[in-house]
């Protein structure tokens, strides 16, 4: 092997990113594979990311230019981390171990040398926040927690994992994660003992972020996103969904506990009408999650907090703005929603979220906002602006594989407007299965099908679902 390429299997090995049997694996293909790298192999096969693996080679050109500046060597290429690079594992031939081709463009030219973050630690045993951001984002988890009194943890499909590594004191967790603010913050902070805010670390990865302080002091938990949003097609959204961004007036909301995902979909959504649509985008968010790059459409992203004082304030200011499209992070209060409402009767399309679990609780959610003597009213006026409604659970894999999407999906129609406005939701299950050809469909009959494919367990069903008599079979077992 090449000295990069044992340089790489240290760096793997150290920071468990495999194991010697996957790394043994992985030179048995390179062997069949000659002139590929190791790195390239491990990207291959999936060992670890893109992102891992340009770090750890601009962590490699690190000491290979620091050894040639004390040894002059003589003068040789630098290293590729570029994505074509590692993306050119077919170049040459295809390996012998696969038959799937990929595309193979030519090596990305280097990029200058610059300081990175180490990932030559463990996991648990890192010097700053940004060593223990990274080493989640690698291993794809969604949030990383940092408490006092505690190891580090990160939550992975769904479940929370020791890091390893010491427990932190008071004073390890007020430094680490006192780095991640700006002074300003650190006096919000101090005054408020708390604060939700995005963060980008020095490679330009975003996170939402959550400080606070309780009883023995600092605890802090980031939430990892994307740099860009994902397609429909990469959350496995159904086709029919799209018909939602094709409307120019109404209200779309994405429901469902925490931790689901909405604010994914949401901007997925989103993300179509800026491919699709010569619009103006307003998006109103606390804190900025998802950055858009502008495509067809022009964006203008608002942080509640940094850009404006609320939702409500901020919402009030984007109707003046001629906006055609208005993305509103979470329906918290009366003001919010009313405005909303009013938005998607008077030419804006509307997005937003809610914490609800089914079509019908999340209308009762809004109307139940309003005073008694306003409830009528709001009634009609949902009915009428009501586009659609997508409620969804991330429920964990029976193989442990991840978590899989479970959806219900409303789609406004005369059938479900009449319902809404003669107080009759309870009927509204029945509808929606009625309407399985208009693309409708409730969440039981969604955790079903996913317990019928294999996908899930039926107990874990039976927990998630809104009528249980359905799940009965898998019903827990009581002990009497």
């Amino acid at each position: 092997m090449t000295e990069q390429d044992k340089f790489v299997e240290k760096v793997v090995l150290r920071n468990e990113f495999a194991t010697e049997k996957q790394l043994q694996k992985a030179k048995k293909i390179l062997e069949a594979n000659p002139g590929k790298s190791l790195i390239q192999v491990i990207v291959h096969v999936k060992f670890i990311s893109k992102e891992q693996a340009k770090s750890i080679l601009k962590l490699y050109e690190k000491k290979r230019l620091k050894k040639k500046s004390v040894n002059q060597p003589q003068e040789s290429s630098p290293i590729n981390a570029g994505p074509a690079f590692l993306d050119d594992f077919h170049g040459g031939g295809a390996p012998t171990h696969t038959p799937a081709p990929t595309p193979t463009p030519a090596p990305a030219p280097s990029p200058a040398p610059q300081p990175q973050i180490s990932v030559s630690h463990s996991g648990g045993s890192f010097s700053s926040l940004e060593e223990y951001l990274l080493h989640a984002r690698g291993k794809n988890a969604s949030d990383i927690h940092l408490n006092t009194d505690c190891k580090p943890l990160m939550r992975l499909h769904g479940s929370l994992i020791e890091l390893g590594g010491s427990i932190f004191s008071a004073e390890k967790a007020h430094q680490l994660l006192f780095s991640a603010l700006t002074p300003e913050q650190q006096q919000q902070i101090q005054e408020k003992k708390g604060l939700d805010f995005s963060y980008i670390d020095q490679q330009g990865n975003r996170y939402r972020a959550c400080i606070v302080k309780q009883r023995t002091g600092w605890n802090g938990a980031f939430r990892i996103i994307r740099r860009t949003p994902p397609t429909c097609e990469e959350l496995g959204l159904p086709e029919n969904l799209k018909r939602l961004v094709e409307y120019h007036q109404g209200l779309v909301l994405v429901t469902g506990p925490k931790g689901s995902g909405k604010t994914t979909t949401l901007a997925s959504l989103v993300d179509l009408i800026n491919q699709q649509r010569e619009d103006h985008i307003i998006t109103i968010e606390d804190p900025v999650e998802y950055v858009f790059s502008p495509k067809t459409s022009h964006i203008n992203q608002r942080q509640v907090g940094k850009h404006t004082a609320s939702f409500s304030a901020a919402l009030r200011a984007a109707l003046r703005e001629d906006p055609d499209v208005i993305m509103i992070g979470e329906l918290r209060d009366l003001e919010t929603t009313s405005l909303a409402i009013s938005a998607s009767e008077t030419g804006h399309l509307v997005f937003g979220t809610l914490h609800t679990t089914s079509a019908g609780r999340t209308i009762e959610q809004i109307i139940d906002v309003f005073p008694p003597d306003q409830q009528s009213q709001v009634r009609t006026m949902i009915s009428e602006s009501i586009k659609g409604i997508i409620c969804q659970q991330l429920i964990p894999r029976k193989d442990g594989s991840g978590r899989a999407l479970a959806l219900e999906i409303m789609f406004n129609t005369n059938a479900v407007a009449n319902l809404i406005r003669e107080r009759k939701l309870f009927q509204l299950g029945s509808v929606m299965q009625m309407g399985k050809k208009q693309g409708m469909v409730t969440l039981d009959h969604s955790l079903y099908q996913l317990v019928k494919d294999g996908v899930i367990d039926g107990q874990v069903a039976y927990y998630a679902a809104v009528d249980k008599s359905r799940f009965q079979e898998w019903a827990p077992k009581k002990d009497f």
